[in-house]
């Protein structure tokens, strides 16, 4: 039976409850704008957990978070904004989060088909990364994640569409992929020798990075540019990265504003596997991170010492720390390959394992440079 002092109580625990509700939903938090503090543009050698390498330049104690909104971002007019706008606003970067457990791979079929020839070394990422989500995208399947991934940017879908050749597609999807969603990316014919997990240094904060990158060439001869396009070439057969990372943004912009170019002028059709180096491969990679290095908006070159060229990473064996990006030696995704400095399998830095194959080039074409 209801009493009166039941009434009552019952009557006070609602006004109670009203009152908290109505206070609440009163002061909603504010959105905040991107803060893209500048980062230490000194490189610094990175002690990696399993080697004895000690640290060359220490950082002056810059941040180099970029942070993220907090709470609900506010809806903005993308018809005024950049490609490079629409891209950092759909993907932006946050680099005090976790990097992303993905494994993106990319082949003519699956794992399940018949005629799929690198069992072995697909599965060694799956081995090495129990728990991870381990995707091989077939060429049917990436035009329809990329389509739904960049519906709100439609001239990367058009880029993407309109590129002639299907290495120029493998070439733009890792980034495409990376920049949207995050994690890994890697050759279809590489093994992963060690995990992912051991790739950035012990006393380095991976809440202050936000892309790992290899160096793929350090060619120190006379010749170095009758095989390679730079003289320090940074590796893009295998890449781990947080989602809209600068670079992949600048890179993506880039190879959509050319693609689209060429594609008024008539000139697309006359791309070929000569240009792809430059075009979409490691030249252009290559080029954007070395500009990311050197570029204010990122980093306080107040006290640097001039800029990061391939001076700075010629030579290298251990990690090196360049503001949000770890650099590895060339032995981490080049191990084995008896040339440059690179060291055998077996060696703590050795990473991944790639085969080489170019499937994209002719045979003649292939492992050029190895033996010279």
């Amino acid at each position: 039976m209801l009493t009166f002092r039941r009434a009552l109580v019952a009557a006070a625990f609602f006004l109670t409850i009203f009152y908290l509700i109505s206070s609440s939903s009163s002061n909603p938090p504010s959105p905040t704008t991107l803060a893209v503090p500048k980062a230490d543009a000194d490189v610094e050698t990175a002690k990696h957990a399993s080697t004895t390498g000690v640290t060359d330049k220490s950082s002056s104690g810059a941040n180099t978070a970029q942070q993220n909104p907090q709470g609900q971002r506010p809806i903005q007019d993308m018809s005024r904004m950049t490609l490079y706008e629409k891209l950092a606003y759909q993907f932006p970067y946050d680099v005090e989060s976790k990097f992303p457990a993905y494994i993106w791979q990319t082949w003519k079929w699956t794992p399940a088909h018949g005629e799929f020839n690198f069992r072995d070394q697909e599965a060694t990422w799956t081995q090495q990364h129990p728990g991870f989500i381990h995707e091989v995208i077939t060429d049917k399947v990436a035009v329809h994640l990329i389509r739904l991934l960049y519906a709100s940017v439609p001239e990367v879908v058009e880029a993407y569409n309109a590129l002639p050749l299907p290495v120029l597609k493998a070439d733009f999807f890792r980034y495409l992929i990376l920049l949207a969603r995050g994690g890994i990316y890697s050759d279809i014919d590489t093994y992963a020798i060690r995990s992912a997990v051991e790739w950035i240094p012990d006393s380095v904060p991976k809440d202050a990075i936000g892309l790992v990158i290899g160096i793929e060439a350090d060619p120190d001869r006379p010749d170095w540019k009758e095989w390679y396009s730079r003289r320090i070439q940074f590796c893009q057969w295998t890449i781990q990265s947080k989602p809209g990372h600068p670079v992949l943004r600048e890179v993506v912009t880039r190879i959509t504003n050319a693609t689209l170019t060429m594609k008024r002028n008539g000139t697309l059709r006359g791309v070929i596997d000569k240009n792809v180096i430059e075009f979409t491969g490691p030249a252009l990679w290559t080029d954007v991170i070395f500009e990311y290095f050197n570029d204010k908006r990122y980093f306080d070159m107040t006290h640097s010492a001039g800029s990061i060229d391939w001076k700075n990473f010629t030579g290298m064996e251990v990690s090196k720390r360049v503001g949000d990006v770890v650099v590895l030696p060339i032995t981490s995704f080049s191990p084995g390959v008896g040339q440059m400095g690179a060291k055998e399998y077996d060696d703590p830095m050795a990473f991944v394992k790639h085969d080489f194959e170019g499937t994209w080039k002719p045979e003649s074409e292939r492992h050029i440079g190895e033996n010279k």
